[in-house]
């Protein structure tokens, strides 16, 4: 694999995957510090997501100039939160931007939002560029390079999730579907419908999976994020048994066996999620995410960090 980093306040790792197939790492992976993929056509460029600041969007697209001359022909956002797509108005004036219908509906509703949560982010020139083509269940992308398919695999991360399969190179872009370093985050999907997708996506047999966030994996990563749902699960059963709400069970139980994980605030969040579908709650039913992310900043004892 070829690494390169860039030394300024604003860095990445840009790694070979496969012949035309890199991705880019954002170090270290924390809140809106995500991952995108590259890939290489004969007539043009596909990239899988954008980046959160406009500093950062900036930065992608020199990247991926200094591959080679052909542009981004083509935008694949894995979901709709802003870290991975704010930078969409940078190549939409020649690039078709791609995602599913229900991530498009996430974009409009939603807007800017994030920005409003850590105020003190140089975030830049950012707007709200929604999907010029989405798809429901499954796409393949008309590239003249490697076979892209775009899979919709049920709420996960979001309702609106999609991962990028290239099924001859066995790359797996998973969007925020897994983490790898940091604490998976279901609080706006389904934690019951993360671990299903987790289940179908470990029937493909990946060989390199490109996380949301993080370094890169092999297909262990898969088992690492369910193990974590499953723990977060039955902690929510266990919590609901005693009558505690989901932060006072946050503060009781700690991070536990994840302490490694960046961003374990957002187990709260988790059980917010899992508490909700105990309750019955349907796969990324409503629930309150201004009052979650509260409680996450009073787990934390302060803002979570973001990095961006």
């Amino acid at each position: 694999m070829d690494t390169m980093t860039r030394n300024t306040l604003v860095k990445y790792q840009l790694e070979q995957l496969a012949e035309d197939v890199y991705a880019y790492l954002q170090p270290d992976g924390g809140w809106c510090l995500n991952n995108a993929g590259i890939v290489i056509g004969r007539e043009g460029t596909v990239l899988v997501d954008t980046a959160a600041t406009e500093a950062r969007a900036r930065l992608l697209r020199e990247t991926v100039r200094t591959l080679g001359p052909r542009p981004v022909t083509t935008v694949v956002n894995t979901h709709s939160h802003g870290d991975h797509t704010f930078g969409n108005h940078l190549f939409a004036p020649s690039a078709t931007i791609v995602a599913h219908e229900r991530a498009a509906a996430e974009m409009a509703e939603h807007g800017l939002a994030l920005t409003g949560l850590w105020p003190q982010v140089d975030w830049g020139h950012v707007q709200v560029t929604e999907p010029h083509v989405t798809y429901r269940d499954r796409m393949t992308l008309p590239t003249a390079g490697p076979r892209m398919e775009l899979l919709h695999l049920g709420p996960g991360h979001t309702a609106g999730d999609t991962v990028v399969w290239l099924p001859d190179q066995r790359v797996l872009f998973a969007g925020d579907l897994l983490f790898s370093g940091a604490t998976p985050f279901v609080l706006m999907g389904s934690l019951s419908g993360s671990l299903r997708v987790l289940d179908r996506l470990r029937a493909l047999e990946p060989l390199h999976v490109v996380p949301g966030h993080g370094p890169l994996c092999g297909p262990e990563l898969l088992d690492a994020n369910a193990d974590y749902l499953r723990w977060v699960r039955e902690l929510a059963r266990a919590g609901i048994a005693d009558g505690l709400d989901p932060l006072e069970l946050a503060r009781a139980a700690g991070p536990g066996p994840y302490a490694q994980l960046l961003d374990s605030e957002r187990l709260v969040g988790n059980l917010v999620r899992a508490y909700a579908e105990c309750h019955g709650a349907i796969a990324a039913a409503p629930v309150d995410v201004q009052g979650a992310f509260e409680d996450m900043v009073a787990l934390c004892g302060g803002l979570p960090h973001c990095g961006a």
